[in-house]
Formats: structure tokens, C-alpha cells, sequence
């Protein structure tokens, strides 16, 4: 990285970063796996871009440690994760803005570290903003917030809420209630960084920016909708978490559920956070109760024998469902979700099924239909791919019709490196005040009452081999229908393309 690169990064920042308030962001659970693989790499990549104000991180958790031995631990975080390009300046500027003080020192070192890091900023740190970051675990949420307002830290601040938002009703209840002692609703960000990721927010963009499609996004046009979430990965080192989840709650209630919500929603009066979040809010009312019978709930061979896990144990590590909005856009459309551990790969889509026409005019032997419907299918990597499959004439004689597709990918438009990663995005929306990808108390809520039904009345785990995309049931739940995944016809490769 040479040095007018960073000349570069103060005139950007002096455009970009200089709008925001200043902020002092205190980072809860700084030394823990999140903040290292995603929230000190996400903070460097936005400083190096120029998309921060004037800042200083204080990190804190239960360990004692010294300032430099913060930075030294920040530093083996961003050379493991960051992916960029590092230029020694470039890290000297970010490394003087980070300190650290222990949560076992009490809510008055605390208050005293960060009214220290506000001066630092300039004046008597009454202009500068706090940004309450809790990467803690569920169970430390009620001590960490009691701390802050023990030190007297929640004026002019803002605080970001790790999942799991709750494990039922009574527990979000619970803790919105908590959070709404200390904090006004505009104040909390719930985050859930699937929404951060390019592709989600491209499903706006490519709805209600084009009159292509917009017209045709409802029942009469469209059979069934997939959102599919599988991951090749197995449980590691969070068999204790996961023993008291399940694939249920880890995933489908704050990740999948959310984007559900950005495919369904109506058209906002405008793409301000609170049109979008009423949107987003009436489908999840819209939501009818789930149904036991259409969910399947899968266990990979060799769980059980995970130390940690009980050898009885009916902790699902794959879910698959059906639900239905009832409302007049979607009624009828069915929606089927899937995400698992030990899965077949981890491509991640949400697949849109346009129904067939009402007659055919081709030859018993044309093809037509053999290959599934047309489908608009959206890549939820940070490719940001998408496809439109149809049918075609096949070149030559006769009447022979196959399945092509048109597909887009974020690289052919030379901008791919301009993309934020989803942590990154968020961060920022947050320092700016917007909420639109974000999740709210009432949708919070909404999601575990509909989903009070399976929590109380699990259908039994069903065995699936490691590798495989579940249990044999999964079929039978979308029968008639396929499941999207795996593809029969791969993504095009930037060579092909």
C-alpha cells in the first residue's frame, strides 16, 4: 500500500466519514471469536475506506488486559481476517484509537475509560456519540446493560443486539421489556447481518426498481418460494449452544424468517428504515401459525456422539418447512425453508417458481416442461449472483425446447470490490442512524407466536448422512415440488459467462 493510497483514504474520509458524529464504540466481548473474525477486521476495513468518523474503540470483557496487549490481539485478529491490503500507516492510525478496560473493574472504571476516550476526541466529549456493541453471550446481556446504566452511558448512545433475540415469546417479551427500561426503541439495533449481505438488499433493488417484475410478484405468477440455507459444517466447538437451540432458532427465526420478510413485503411509501420496517412487520402478521405436519426436523448421523451432546439428545441440526402469509398477494404460495449442518454444499438461494402457462401448445415430445419451471433465483453469497431460467428452441429441426437461463454476477461489472461485508454495512447503518436492516421488537415477537406450535410440539428428529440435504421426509414435504438445491445446472463461471 503506498502512501498516496493513503492520502487518498483522508480525502475520502473527509467526504464520506466526516458526516457522521463522532463515536466512541465500546466493544463487549472484544476479545472473543466474533469481534476477531468480523468487528475489529469490519472497523479497519471501514477506517481504510474512509467511511468512519472520528472514533475510538474501547474493548472490554471479563479478562484483564493492558491497552497494547488489545492492540496486539487486534492486530493477530485482522492479520487472520482482514482481507485487504494493510499499509503500515493505515494500522498505526487504526491501533492509537483502541483501548481496553475489564467488566470486572466495575461500571465506574468504565464510565471513566470512556469518558477519557470522549476527550480524547476533542472537547468535554459532549458532542460524541456511544455505540454499545454486546457480543456477549444471551445470558450477559441483563449484567452488561445494568453496567452501562450504572454508568450513566446510555444518553447519546446507541446499542446493537447480537442473536439470539429470545428462545420463545416469554423470553423476547423478556428481554425487550429489559432493553426498553434503559433504551427507546430507536436507540436498539437488533442485528442480523444475513440482512447486510449485498444480494438481500439487491432483492429492492431488483423488485421495485424495474417494471419488469414487480408486476408479476404475487399468486397469480408465482408457485412456491424456496429459501434455502444448508452449510457443510458441523457443530465444532458450539455443541453447548447448540445443544439449547437447535438449527430452529438458530437460523430460521432471525436469518431466514428476515428474508422472507424482504421477498414478500408490499411496496413501501418510501426506502426509509420506518416504511420498510412496517412492511416487512405486516408480513410477519401476516404469517399463519406454523404447522407441525410441515416440518421436517433432521439429526446428522454422529451427533450424539459429540462430546457435550446427550446420547439422547432431539436437538434438530436441520430444519425444513412450510408456511403460508395469509394475505391477498401470497395466499396460496406456498413457502418452503431449509437450512441444516452436514449439508450436501453451502450454496445459499432464494429460488423463485413462476407457475407454468395454462396449456400446453407443444409436441408430447418437445421437452416442454421436463426441466421444472422457470425460476428467478437469487445467490445469497457475496457474489450477488442471480438467474432467470426459461425454456427455448433448441437449435435444428423440429420443436425441442430446453432450459436456458440469463445470469448476472457481481463481478462482470468490475465492482465487486466495492462491496461491504455484511458486518461492515451494518456497523455503518448504525453510526448513520438508519434501521432498515435491522429487526424490531413487534417482528421479534410476531415470529416466536407463530412459532409458539413447533416449540411446544416438535415433530421427532429424523436421521440424515453427513453430506446429504436430510432426511427422506424433506421430499414428501414439498411434493408435488422439487427442491431447488441441489442444482441440476450449475452457475456460470466468469470464464463461461
Amino acid at each position: 500500500m503506498t502512501e498516496v493510497v493513503d492520502r487518498n483514504e483522508t480525502t475520502a474520509s473527509a467526504t464520506a466519514g466526516s458526516q457522521i458524529d463522532p463515536y466512541v464504540i465500546i466493544l463487549f466481548g472484544a476479545t472473543g471469536d466474533l469481534a476477531a473474525r468480523k468487528l475489529l477486521p469490519g472497523l479497519l476495513h471501514l477506517t481504510t475506506l474512509g467511511m468512519m468518523p472520528e472514533f475510538r474503540i474501547v474493548g472490554s470483557s471479563t479478562r484483564q488486559m493492558s491497552d497494547e496487549d488489545f492492540r496486539h490481539l487486534a492486530r493477530h485478529a485482522c492479520d487472520q481476517f482482514y482481507t485487504g491490503k494493510l499499509s503500515l500507516l493505515q494500522w498505526a492510525n487504526f491501533e492509537k484509537r483502541l483501548s481496553f478496560v475489564s467488566t470486572s473493574d466495575g461500571a465506574q472504571a468504565l464510565a471513566d475509560h470512556v469518558g477519557q476516550a470522549e476527550k480524547t476526541i476533542g472537547g468535554n466529549g459532549n458532542g460524541v456519540r456511544r455505540l454499545h456493541y454486546l457480543s456477549v453471550p444471551p445470558a450477559a446481556d441483563e449484567s452488561v446493560i445494568q453496567m452501562l446504566a450504572d454508568a450513566k452511558l446510555i444518553e447519546r448512545s446507541r446499542i446493537v443486539m447480537e442473536k439470539p433475540f429470545g428462545t420463545d415469546l416469554p423470553s423476547a417479551v423478556a428481554l425487550n421489556d429489559m432493553l426498553h427500561r434503559y433504551f427507546d426503541e430507536d436507540q436498539i439495533y437488533r442485528i442480523d447481518h444475513f440482512l447486510g449481505k449485498e444480494a438481500v438488499q439487491n432483492i429492492l433493488a431488483f423488485r421495485f426498481g424495474n417494471g419488469l417484475f414487480e408486476p408479476i410478484w404475487n399468486r397469480d405468477h408465482i408457485d412456491n418460494v424456496q429459501i434455502d440455507v444448508p452449510e457443510t459444517l458441523g457443530v465444532d466447538d458450539r455443541v453447548a449452544f447448540y445443544e439449547a437451540t437447535g438449527a430452529f432458532k438458530d437460523m430460521v427465526v432471525t436469518h431466514l424468517f428476515q428474508i422472507l420478510g424482504f421477498v414478500a413485503m408490499e411496496p413501501p411509501t418510501s426506502l426509509a428504515p420506518d416504511p420498510i420496517a412496517d412492511e416487512k412487520d405486516k408480513v410477519f402478521r401476516s404469517l399463519r401459525p406454523l404447522d407441525v405436519t410441515q416440518v421436517v426436523r433432521g439429526q446428522y448421523d454422529g451427533y450424539r456422539d459429540i462430546p457435550g451432546v446427550a446420547p439422547d439428545s432431539d436437538t434438530e441440526t436441520m430444519v425444513a418447512l412450510q408456511c403460508e402469509i395469509d394475505n391477498w398477494r401470497w395466499a396460496g404460495v406456498p413457502f418452503f425453508l431449509r437450512t441444516g449442518k452436514e449439508m450436501g454444499s453451502g450454496e445459499r438461494i432464494i429460488s423463485i417458481a413462476f407457475r407454468a402457462p395454462p396449456k400446453s401448445m407443444f409436441p408430447d415430445d418437445s421437452g416442454f416442461g421436463t426441466q421444472g419451471p422457470d425460476h428467478l433465483t437469487f445467490d445469497l453469497a457475496d457474489s450477488s449472483k442471480l438467474s432467470l431460467s426459461f425454456y427455448g428452441k433448441r437449435p435444428g429441426p423440429g420443436m425441442k425446447l430446453e432450459k436456458l437461463s440469463l445470469q448476472f454476477a457481481l463481478h462482470e461489472t468490475g465492482q465487486d470490490s466495492d462491496v461491504l461485508e455484511a458486518y461492515e454495512r451494518l456497523i455503518h447503518d448504525v453510526m448513520i442512524g438508519d434501521h432498515t436492516l435491522f429487526n424490531t421488537a413487534e417482528g421479534i415477537e410476531r415470529l416466536w407466536e407463530v412459532s409458539t406450535p413447533l416449540l411446544e410440539n416438535p415433530p421427532p428428529v429424523q436421521p440424515y448422512a453427513k453430506g446429504a440435504w436430510g432426511p427422506a421426509a424433506i421430499g414428501d414435504l414439498i411434493t408435488p415440488r422439487t427442491w431447488r438445491l441441489p442444482f441440476e445446472r450449475r452457475w456460470r463461471s466468469s470464464r463461461s459467462a
